[in-house]
């Protein structure tokens, strides 16, 4: 009996694995099922530098400066855009920009796109009520961050589905340009993506 216990234990991992092997291959339960188009659609909400995904709307500065106050902005932000508990919206001085980076985080002069800031303010604003601007107040709140940060002069300038995507922001021509990359190819050495 002892000679039948040892041979059967060295067929133990063989055993084993046989029999993981067959779990794994077990039947579906039913749960979950494959996304329609229509609903990966609807979660595919990021725009794009060319704007080409913006939703149609618009909104000026002035719009904004409301919307500011109204929609909470100042809570988090500061009633100026700095002084608040969140992230300063606003540079410390006025005028041209001559190194973007030296605001630290402020997104309206730092990012490279004005879609960028849009798509931002569209997805993660307000603080546990994201995504509740309509496409008009993210309009006129951007709008409004690129006037107080002179990205754009005029208060009364309508920013839309095109206007937006043609602003120049002071700091595009600050960031490394990171050549296209598709899925299957290998990764560049240096670039975190």
């Amino acid at each position: 009996m002892a000679v039948f216990t040892m041979r059967l234990l060295k067929f133990l991992p063989l055993l084993m694995f046989l029999g993981i092997s067959a779990n794994a291959q077990s039947p579906t339960f039913g749960l979950g099922r494959t996304p329609t188009a229509g609903e990966i659609e609807a979660w595919d909400i990021a725009i794009s530098p060319t704007g080409d995904e913006l939703p149609v709307g618009s909104g000026t500065a002035n719009q904004g400066s409301e919307l500011y106050l109204s929609k909470g902005c100042a809570g988090c932000h500061g009633t100026t855009g700095a002084g608040g508990l969140a992230p300063r919206l606003i540079k410390r001085d006025v005028g041209e920009v001559d190194d973007p980076w030296q605001y630290g985080r402020v997104l309206p002069i730092r990012s490279p796109f004005a879609t960028t800031v849009w798509d931002f303010i569209n997805r993660g604003m307000p603080l546990g009520q994201e995504g509740t601007l309509t496409p008009d107040e993210v309009y006129s709140i951007t709008a409004y961050l690129f006037f107080l940060n002179d990205v754009i002069e005029d208060d009364l300038m309508v920013l839309d589905e095109v206007s937006l995507p043609q602003i120049q922001m002071p700091n595009r021509d600050n960031w490394a340009q990171v050549p296209d990359w598709f899925p299957g190819q290998p990764r560049l050495q240096g670039y975190p993506y």
